[in-house]
């Protein structure tokens, strides 16, 4: 894999704080310091204490990544939103899981990249989910398609400074079109469920009531966090559980899956350093509801 970018400062800058400034980690960078790649100024290999100067490009090379033997090859459908040398945006219908695990060992969005990646005769075969959706939660997450773009974007994920937007179905009325739910989020040993606790991980939901009739209402909602059932169990707590939610009483009668789905997502490129943004419509079920 080889990235470059130009320095635009107007001062000398070492690699490595130039590097930090678009995002690389600190482990990517040892990596390729003590051998596991190249950096190269002017097309010329250089140490990593190098500095560089303004308007000079700087390119790293980093080897491919070997493929993880424990996960299988999928040839079954995937939906490809957006598609470059780094990123994949998939569309992903509720059912289908976002990696593998005990119980379900292939056919996993995970699975279904590797094989979509194997098919193009990629080198790198090793991809990194950036974001993860329930398995019966529908729309779009993020695929570096190798370590270094995992790398280049951790600080944004751990930052929160992508955009997540869901479009949600809940039971209930609201007295106002917004709010922001500031609860702590954690899981008990031995249960599925999530719950709210003082002794939680911070969790930060915002919505918009966009649609308000008798029994229920749509909402916009955005992730300031990202904690696992994260929406799901903020509104549940608040005595609106999503519309056909099984593990936080939803109303099973009138849909057989939680209505939610990742309808917008926005991230700052750190390669072509541009602010990239997708959205998906709402799948029939929604519609149909």
């Amino acid at each position: 894999m080889e990235a470059t970018w130009r320095y635009t400062g107007q001062k000398p800058v070492k690699i490595k704080k130039f590097l930090q400034s678009l995002g690389m980690g600190h482990r990517l960078f040892n990596e390729i310091k003590k051998g596991q790649g190249q950096f190269l100024v002017d097309h010329r290999v250089v140490r990593p204490t190098t500095q560089i100067l303004p308007n000079q490009p700087l390119t790293i090379k980093v080897a491919p990544e070997p493929a993880d033997p424990t996960v299988a090859v999928s040839h079954e459908p995937l939906k490809v939103v957006y598609e470059d040398d780094s990123w994949l945006v998939i569309d992903k219908p509720a059912g289908v899981t976002s990696v593998p695990g005990p119980s379900i060992t292939n056919g996993t969005v995970l699975n279904r990249v590797k094989g979509h990646l194997e098919k193009q005769g990629s080198e790198d075969l090793r991809p990194h989910l950036i974001t993860r959706l329930d398995r019966f939660t529908s729309g779009l997450l993020l695929v570096a398609k190798h370590h270094v773009a995992s790398s280049m974007i951790s600080q944004q994920v751990q930052q929160h400074r992508m955009l997540k937007e869901y479009t949600a179905v809940v039971s209930g009325r609201f007295a106002d079109g917004h709010g922001i739910i500031d609860q702590p989020i954690v899981r008990r040993e031995g249960q599925a469920a999530r719950i709210i606790a003082p002794d939680g991980q911070q969790a930060v939901t915002e919505y918009w009531v966009e649609d308000q009739e008798p029994d229920w209402a749509r909402l916009r909602l955005q992730l300031h966090t990202g904690r696992t059932h994260q929406i799901r169990v903020h509104l549940a707590s608040k005595g609106h559980p999503l519309i056909g939610d099984h593990l936080y009483g939803g109303d099973l009668t009138r849909a057989d899956h939680q209505l939610l789905h990742a309808s917008r997502l926005a991230f700052l490129d750190p390669f072509s350093r541009e602010q990239l943004t997708f959205t998906s419509p709402l799948p029939e079920e929604f519609n149909e509801f």
